[in-house]
């Protein structure tokens, strides 16, 4: 395997996280976001030779899962629902401190309200605030202007904000 193969394949192993974090706020589901990670993947082992050395590895494979997800939308392969994580499931994973329980509802608040977002708001919230990646990045991987991503983000942030607050209201009512 020549040398460049090998830091390409070591590369692609360290963004694994990464990459399952974004496509599972894509697809709101751990198996369909493990699934469109291995696809993309594997397209990119496939197609090594597209990639320039010394670009973004990380841009390049979120491009090719936001593609995926896209194609896979447009053939309708995935028309189940998504249906929400169970609480017992978020909250079995944090340790018993206070603190860290409260952080974890507070994530499953954030989790459930993007999962009742769009798919072009999720993506978006999920390339730049959670992935950090620049709104040039976001625009290059999404395939739109830079100030779409903007203004898509603040309607994005907004409409986050507005749900997570809705909850918290009716909580409050109740």
């Amino acid at each position: 395997m020549h040398e460049d193969e090998q830091a390409f394949r070591q590369q692609l192993v360290a963004l694994l996280p990464r990459l399952r974090r974004f496509a599972l706020s894509l697809t709101g589901e751990m198996a369909e976001a493990d699934d469109l990670v291995q696809a993309a993947c594997e397209r990119a082992l496939a197609r090594y030779h597209q990639w320039r050395p010394g670009s973004r590895l990380d841009r390049w494979l979120f491009a090719i899962i936001h593609h995926l997800f896209i194609d896979e939308r447009r053939t309708m392969r995935w028309k189940k629902p998504h249906q929400p994580l169970e609480e017992e499931t978020l909250l079995s994973q944090a340790k018993n401190t206070m603190k860290q329980l409260e952080a974890r509802l507070q994530l499953g608040e954030v989790a459930r309200a993007m999962r009742r977002m769009g798919e072009t708001e999720r993506m978006v919230l999920s390339l730049v605030c959670v992935e950090g990646m620049s709104y040039r990045d976001a625009a290059e991987i999404m395939q739109v202007p830079v100030g779409t991503v903007m203004s898509r983000l603040a309607r994005a942030r907004k409409k986050l904000h507005s749900l997570i607050s809705e909850k918290a209201h009716g909580a409050r009512q109740g």
